[in-house]
């Protein structure tokens, strides 16, 4: 069961918003009514009513009365007139909720397919260690912190200048110049055990040349699988003659590879790799010398 909006997110959404959110109903769980916006936005019956008909006005073909049931139905020449309502959001939604992570009342999702996904450890941050990097990347300041290093048996001190985040899939990294080392590097704030203190540094961003270096990254089906398999590879990763490509920031590349089990020189049989990088050797210069940090 949905829990009812309260009032001040309410007052937070507008029309619009509610708009979607009919839109949103409709084309994923296929009907709605009235009580569905005086639920979830505790709206009157008489301002659904008048959402209802707006959403009408716009989309007059997206939806039909069905009154055996007293209920909007989802018309067969559906046409979205909001992106948020596209296939990506309701995945996403749809993990969000399997995880357990969407909070209660924020999520469109009605009626939905049971989902299931793997179980996966998650990294327990500190919010206010986390709060303190975001107040450090605003107001540009250093952080003197205490890290515990996978190369290192103890904790030690080290100032970082943060400038933004990274997530690699799993886990949170701070992107940030490291004042030990002189350069800059990911650091896990899973890994950050406590801050010390701060104090005023500058914006470091525009002389972090590996994060704003954008690379591509170019894909293909493994060369020995079968004919009929690539073309399976190529449906699956929405390939276009035989390759799919897309940018990455150079910092994140050695991540992006891992996730793709690219990281490595293929060893494994085609059917276990399935795909390779097709511009290796031109990426292969920077991927990141093998290091614990």
């Amino acid at each position: 069961m949905e829990t009812p909006a309260n009032p001040a997110r309410v007052a937070r959404w507008g029309q619009d918003r509610r708009l979607e959110f009919i839109e949103y109903r409709l084309r994923w769980a296929g009907h709605l009514n009235r009580s569905d916006l005086t639920h979830f936005f505790g709206i009157s019956v008489p301002q659904a009513s008048l959402d209802l008909a707006e959403y009408t006005r716009r989309a007059p073909g997206n939806l039909i009365y069905d009154r055996s049931t007293r209920t909007y139905v989802l018309a067969d020449g559906f046409e979205p007139l909001f992106q948020g309502t596209n296939h990506e959001r309701y995945l996403n939604d749809l993990l969000r909720d399997a995880y357990g992570v969407e909070p209660a009342g924020e999520s469109f999702l009605g009626w939905h397919p049971c989902v299931a996904a793997t179980p996966r450890p998650w990294r327990h941050l500190d919010s206010r260690i986390v709060a303190t990097i975001i107040e450090a990347i605003r107001s540009n300041r250093a952080l003197k912190l205490v890290y515990q290093s996978l190369s290192r048996p103890t904790p030690f001190s080290r100032t970082l200048t943060p400038h933004g985040l990274a997530h690699d899939g799993q886990r949170w990294h701070v992107r940030a110049y490291c004042h030990t080392r002189q350069d800059f590097r990911d650091f896990l704030i899973s890994r950050v055990l406590d801050i010390e203190g701060t104090e005023l540094d500058r914006d470091r961003t525009t002389e972090d040349s590996e994060w704003n270096h954008m690379i591509t990254i170019i894909l293909s089906p493994h060369p020995a699988l079968s004919q009929a398999q690539r073309r399976v590879i190529e449906l699956d990763y929405g390939m276009v003659e035989g390759s799919c490509s897309f940018e990455c920031r150079e910092a994140l590349l050695f991540y992006m590879l891992r996730q793709l089990r690219l990281d490595q020189p293929e060893t494994t049989t085609p059917e276990a790799q399935q795909i390779v990088l097709q511009n290796r050797t031109e990426l292969e210069p920077l991927l990141p010398k093998a290091g614990l940090r």
